[in-house]
């Protein structure tokens, strides 16, 4: 009994010595994350170059991040291009916000009464807060420094686990013992393939949001169609909350573009309908079909990974979670969190199919022993009413 306690205070005491280490450490943690993502990613390229082509392996592995570092620019230049071509509209785009806000001031004025003076002083007060707030959160040249620092390293740290794939396998050999080798190898390929399945079914979701969103802008008429569906494509890498922001963002553009509230309705429209196939058919069928977690485990990891290391804690909590379950699953003491991460409901439970421990064993012998005395008392009135 005793014993119990102490698991779980050692328990509390790791995972608590864990989010104060990735706290602090996460300018160093998640370069370094990314990377392992990547390297599972590119993995397959160095081996077609090792064993098929006959590249030495140094070769084989500088080849596939030299090459992924080249899609990354192409994709970078890209984006650059369309943001150029945005930011010449962006006196267009002011000049019809200020006319929704000068018919939002009216309207308000007219149904609600209150004055254009207090509705500014509003806006003026809640202008300062964000600006305070933003002062809080810390220094913009601090934030594109570690953003700098990420770019750097990830490539470098790719490269090397590329390179050392074989030292921290046999490393891990050495660590576990040999009769458990056997568990090792199924977590260490159950991993590989969630990780590998996770990253290629989001990149193709991405295109495929990219497609859909952009067709349909084209369709409504809203300007910058292509760089609005690669935007909201990158946005919804974010679980649960991208798609929101590129929604938000778009439906400015649209109100930047056009007068007409029916081009905001529209908009809408569209996002709608392609969030409910992203949640309904290319999550299930594409990106999560290897990933076993259920909503609420996600939904927390998502949040507290924001909350802990900002957007790019919110970017790696899925597939960390799948790599704790896949480990999980595998240790039987561990076997039960692995389990209540998951996305299997079970239909019915039946309590009755528990056996709870009988409280009355020990007071079987002191009742036996009672049950002559009771019986010579309940005896003796019955003698005396004869």
């Amino acid at each position: 009994m005793s014993s119990y306690p102490v698991k779980i205070a050692a328990s509390l005491f790791i995972i608590s010595i864990t989010v104060i280490g990735v706290y602090f450490m996460h300018p160093v943690l998640v370069p370094l994350l990314l990377a392992f993502l990547f390297a599972i990613l590119l993995r397959p390229v160095v081996a077609f170059l090792n064993y098929r082509l006959k590249f030495p392996h140094v070769i084989a592995v500088f080849t596939t991040v030299i090459l992924a570092i080249l899609v990354g620019i192409s994709i970078v230049f890209f984006i650059s291009r369309q943001i150029s071509t945005f930011s010449e509209d962006i006196p267009n785009i002011k000049q019809h916000l200020n006319i929704h806000y000068h018919n939002i001031q009216s309207w308000i004025h007219e149904k609600l009464n209150i004055s254009y003076r207090n509705q500014n002083n509003y806006i003026e007060k809640v202008t300062h807060q964000i600006e305070d707030r933003n002062e809080l959160m810390g220094n913009t040249l601090d934030r594109f420094s570690t953003v700098i620092l990420t770019l750097v390293l990830l490539p470098i740290y790719t490269f090397l686990i590329l390179l050392y794939r074989t030292l921290f396998i046999k490393f891990l050999t050495k660590v576990v013992n040999i009769q458990h080798h056997i568990i090792l190898k199924e977590i260490m390929f159950e991993i590989k393939t969630v990780v590998r399945s996770y990253i290629v079914g989001l990149l193709l979701e991405m295109a495929i949001i990219a497609t859909m969103i952009s067709a349909g802008l084209m369709i409504v008429g809203v300007e910058y169609p292509i760089f609005m569906g690669v935007v909201a494509a990158i946005l919804n890498l974010i679980p649960y909350i991208g798609i929101f922001t590129a929604a938000l963002l778009t439906m400015t553009v649209a109100l930047g573009s056009s007068s007409e509230l029916s081009m905001l309705i529209s908009v809408i429209v569209i996002f709608a309908v392609v969030h409910f196939i992203d949640g309904n058919i290319l999550i299930p069928r594409v990106v999560s079909s290897k990933i076993k977690i259920n909503a609420l485990a996600a939904m927390i990891g998502v949040v507290g990974g924001g909350a802990l290391i900002g957007i790019s804690g919110m970017f790696l909590a899925l597939p960390i979670i799948a790599i704790i379950k896949v480990i999980f699953d595998r240790i039987p003491a561990l076997e039960p969190w692995g389990y209540l991460l998951g996305d299997t409901i079970p239909k019915t439970f039946d309590w009755h199919n528990i056996k709870l421990p009988d409280l009355n064993v020990g007071n079987e012998e002191e009742d036996i022993a009672s049950t002559p005395h009771s019986v010579a008392k309940d005896e003796e009135p019955r003698k005396e009413s004869n």
